[in-house]
């Protein structure tokens, strides 16, 4: 890795700045993401309960932590445990698994509600769920069946109808959620549903009361891996409401309902859920009577971890890790998270009325050399290792190592080297006009940069990579935004802020490999605004029929990998570890895909938390 004195310095006087401001302080605005587990072969911890640091370099491997709590004692019949949601802004609670955009509200959801497939370690769907399925010899029909005794939380029948009417919701035009997609376009009927030109889907078709049958228009490997459309929506309960008002509802909002382990009993919004068990869940009544979910700001989940203010945590901020590894009361568990953080380039708009990305050509962003540049300008392999000890580590390209059969691991992404990007920025016209450059057109060049407030690490880091553009002669302006403003600014709600030319953020990605829902032309979540026609071609390409032939899939989400690093529409900036703390107490829990474990089976050994030895 090729690195000039002069902008070396740059980074390694930032970083003794931050270390001596993290020396009191012991925070990040993490925001991973912990899941309840999926069926599957069972998972054996290993000997040691806790992660040590690699010798001598004071590096850390997520490879050295397990995924299953490692039971201690006799499980409690009843008890209670809490939930700490590491966050310093509130939960936006949108309570409803067909509208909810954050990964906060993901994390209240999983106590109450659940998709009808769950899925193995692979991530393909199984039999084991709360529905199980069929697929015709074309791969392009599936027949579903609900088991009988699964009941939303009022007692009434999870229906067929109910599976259809979340596909009619999602799909109808005054629809305001994100999950129209090309996985709900490739349903037959779909589209004309959706245009007003038919009056019910016609891929879809209800054989009976617990059971239902999806037509798709082509058969994708993406099919079993993510693309069906799993979670139900109570139609007796949302049926007569206006569609453009049910994601604002008091049923969505304050008085949720779904068929998980778990009721929700009372809200705070924004704050806490008290949950009591759902004695009829019908994978077997809740070992625990209640979980208390509580907000807890990033710079006191340390405190409240030794304390016994919380039994577990949705997610541990990692750059804290090192100095609480001996914590003695808990259990620290790992994975390699589905996720990764970037920095993003707004390029274009969302076209609200068609639903697909407007690109601008004329777009401050909009040329790649600048895009390119600002990568080579970061030195993300060292922000990895000083910010976070290993457990977060240079990323290379938008398919994660969580998704190890089609992360390309030859792909270096581009690498560090401020003087290249300085030569860049030269040839393509950018001069120098004292401090800062100019467009080549000679006009004023000013980036506006926006990044998530979250503990004492955002900030800094944030201001890392805007002096690490000024280095290269970039003047970029930063702006600390909280979460949920954050993400309406960017687009989420389809809104482009025209004040943002570049931002921060991170992606927890879906369990199939196939990234159109981030960056396709029809996805909402495509932020940069990017799109292509070599873009598409790739993406759908991915999805073909070709593709179930798993080598020709890898080699097509390979040329895609490269091809997004020679466009620049983002840049991925770190892969990310997951560490959840759970108290000594905890029984029969675990993180990830393909444990066995679910949020049923969750139990303590004893009334009140272990608390930390002084």
């Amino acid at each position: 890795m090729r690195k000039v004195m002069g902008s070396r310095y740059v980074f390694v006087s930032l970083m003794l700045v931050l270390a001596l401001m993290l020396g009191a302080c012991t925070s990040n605005g993490g925001n991973g993401a912990a899941e309840s587990a999926s069926p599957g072969a069972s998972a054996e911890p290993t000997a040691s309960a806790s992660a040590a640091p690699a010798e001598d370099d004071g590096l850390y491997s997520i490879e050295d932590f397990n995924k299953v709590k490692i039971n201690e004692g006799t499980a409690l019949k009843g008890g209670s445990v809490t939930y700490g949601l590491v966050s310093d802004t509130p939960f936006e609670g949108t309570l409803n698994f067909n509208f909810y955009s954050s990964n906060p509200d993901a994390m209240v959801l999983q106590w109450f509600d659940e998709g009808l497939l769950t899925w193995d370690a692979n991530y393909v769907y199984t039999n084991d769920g709360a529905a199980t399925y069929e697929v015709s010899e074309d791969g392009r029909t599936f027949t579903f069946t609900i088991r009988d005794n699964v009941n939303w939380q009022d007692g009434q029948p999870v229906t067929a109808e109910d599976w259809l009417f979340a596909h009619e919701i999602i799909g109808h035009k005054d629809y305001d959620g994100p999950r129209y997609d090309s996985n709900f376009t490739n349903i037959e009927g779909m589209q004309e549903y959706h245009d007003g030109k038919a009056k019910t889907i016609s891929g879809i078709k209800v054989l009976g009361d617990k059971q239902l049958q999806i037509t798709y228009i082509q058969s994708t490997p993406s099919l079993l891996t993510g693309g069906v459309w799993t979670y139900p929506l109570a139609k007796h309960i949302f049926g007569d409401m206006d569609v453009a008002k049910i994601s604002s509802s008091k049923e969505v909002r304050e008085k949720p309902i779904g068929f998980g382990p778990f009721k929700v009993k009372s809200i705070v919004p924004g704050e806490s859920v008290v949950f009591e068990k759902n004695a009829d869940y019908w994978r077997g009544e809740p070992a625990l009577d209640e979980v208390m979910l509580k907000v807890i700001n990033p710079t006191t989940v340390v405190q409240q971890l030794e304390s016994g203010g919380v039994d577990l945590v949705d997610s541990f901020p990692v750059d804290q890790y090192p100095d609480n590894a001996g914590m003695s009361n808990v259990e620290f568990l790992g994975m390699i998270d589905r996720a990764y953080t970037y920095i993003g380039f707004k390029l274009g708009t969302w076209d609200k009325e068609a639903k697909v990305v407007k690109p601008n050509d004329k777009a401050k962003m909009g040329d790649v050399n600048l895009r390119k540049a600002m990568w080579q300008a970061v030195d993300n392999d060292a922000v990895g290792k000083k910010f976070y000890h290993g457990l977060r580590w240079n990323a290379t390209t938008l398919i994660p190592p969580s998704h190890p059969e089609f992360h390309d691991s030859t792909n270096k992404g581009v690498t560090y080297d401020p003087e290249a990007a300085k030569k860049l920025l030269d040839d393509a016209g950018y001069k120098l006009n004292g401090e800062f450059r100019t467009n080549p057109d000679g006009s004023e060049l000013v980036i506006n940069f926006i990044s998530m407030t979250g503990g004492d690490i955002a900030e800094p880091l944030a201001r890392y990579y805007v002096q690490s553009w000024a280095a290269i002669g970039l003047n970029v302006n930063l702006e600390m935004v909280e979460f949920n403003s954050f993400y309406d600014r960017v687009g989420s709600n389809g809104d482009d802020d025209p004040a943002v030319d570049v931002y921060q953020a991170a992606w927890q990605v879906g369990i199939d490999v196939d990234p159109a829902g981030l960056y396709g032309k029809d996805a909402i979540y495509n932020f940069p605004r990017f799109e292509t026609e070599e873009n598409s071609r790739l993406l759908a390409e991915g999805v073909s029929e070709k593709a179930f032939d798993v080598s020709v899939r890898q080699g097509i989400y390979k040329e895609w990998q490269q091809y997004m690093v020679d466009q620049v529409p983002v840049f991925p900036t770190l892969y990310r570890s997951e560490l959840v703390p759970v108290n000594k107490r905890i029984m029969n829990y675990a993180i990830g895909d393909g444990t066995g474990i679910y949020l049923h089976q969750l139990a303590v050994s004893q009334d009140k938390p272990f608390v930390a030895e002084k």
